[in-house]
């Protein structure tokens, strides 16, 4: 019985039997979360065009996000300097890009913490943060609230962010440069010389199938050395648009984006923006989810309807002010 127990936590699909101990802890400009003693996740924020985590390891210790260009890896693909780690990004707010690290890009400007908080089961990261323009403008604000947890050998970030109409009217446009992201490590890829990674949706749809897609879920999983493990998004029901679109590639871009409809279906009239006017807020709610074995395996459909079920997928918020189509 105790066998059975233990290879059923191992994939993620029943609750722990042992409580986790969740440490918060910010040093010179990073918080480090760590489970158990093991490090987790470092969200970083000082110096950086917009806060991210890096690294994020998973269940099985092996890293979930690409090394470069934070660390020298000779395995990783050295392209798009800008995606680091996880992240929150968008290519077209108010007609600034706030996505790239080329010329003339916004950035994304830690304000201050409103909590760091460890407990047992969780973590608590919270925070205010500055879109700031090229010319030093400050266009926006978010709110995001990250929460850490451990479920046996699964390990989870639940990703809350409210973006701010608090310096004026907001549009935020349509492109497929966004918005809610990880880049997997190069090992864990679809294509390139290592590629033996999958995408699946929860309609079914694999790898480059994926790409521009509405989905509820998607699981990027593959075997690595001689373990299988996966990173996958829940959307949570809540959201604008959802199921939201996936901005995923098999060279390791995974994003969820509901605003990039016209780069996805190439159709005219038809446009993703979303506006907020002057004082109104929109909320987005995620969660990832780094789990052993392939989507069947780790039961990734069962464990997204339990994240809908719950109130774990979302605080009990103010209601949203935009509602997008």
């Amino acid at each position: 019985m105790f066998k059975q127990i233990s290879l059923l936590i191992g994939f993620g699909m029943i609750a722990s039997v042992m409580r986790a101990e969740i440490t918060v802890n910010e040093t010179d400009g990073v918080v480090r979360v760590e489970i158990n003693g093991a490090r987790f996740a470092d969200y970083n924020y000082r110096d950086v065009a917009r806060p991210y985590l890096y690294p994020i390891f998973g269940p099985t210790g092996m890293p979930m996000t690409r090394d470069w260009p934070m660390a020298k890896n000779p395995d990783d693909t050295q392209d798009h300097v800008h995606h680091k780690g996880l992240w929150y990004a968008h290519g077209d707010i108010n007609g600034l890009n706030f996505w790239s690290e080329q010329k003339s890009f916004g950035k994304t400007r830690h304000k201050k913490f409103t909590m760091l908080k460890s407990g047992k089961n969780e973590g608590v990261i919270s925070s205010l943060n500055d879109w700031v323009a090229p010319s030093g403008t400050v266009i926006c604000t978010d709110e995001r609230l990250l929460r850490f947890r451990a479920d046996g050998a699964m390990r989870s970030i639940d990703y809350e962010i409210t973006l701010n109409a608090s310096h004026g009217d907001l549009l935020i446009g349509d492109t497929k440069e966004g918005s809610m992201s990880i880049r997997v490590p190069s090992t864990m890829t679809v294509s390139g010389k290592d590629g033996k990674g999958h995408i699946v949706t929860s309609e079914g749809l694999r790898d480059e199938e994926a790409w521009g897609q509405a989905a509820a879920w998607v699981d990027y999983w593959a075997p690595v050395q001689d373990k299988t493990v996966g990173i996958a998004i829940f959307d949570h029901p809540s959201n604008p648009r959802h199921p939201t679109r996936w901005h995923v590639r098999t060279y390791g871009l995974f994003a969820a984006n509901p605003f990039g409809l016209h780069h996805f279906d190439k159709q005219a009239g038809v446009s993703g923006d979303l506006k907020i006017s002057s004082g109104g807020h929109v909320t987005f709610r995620y969660r990832f989810v780094f789990h052993a074995g392939d989507d069947q395996q780790a039961g990734i459909a069962t464990l997204y309807k339990a994240y809908c079920d719950s109130q774990s997928g979302a605080t009990a918020q103010r209601p949203q002010s935009s509602k997008a189509p």
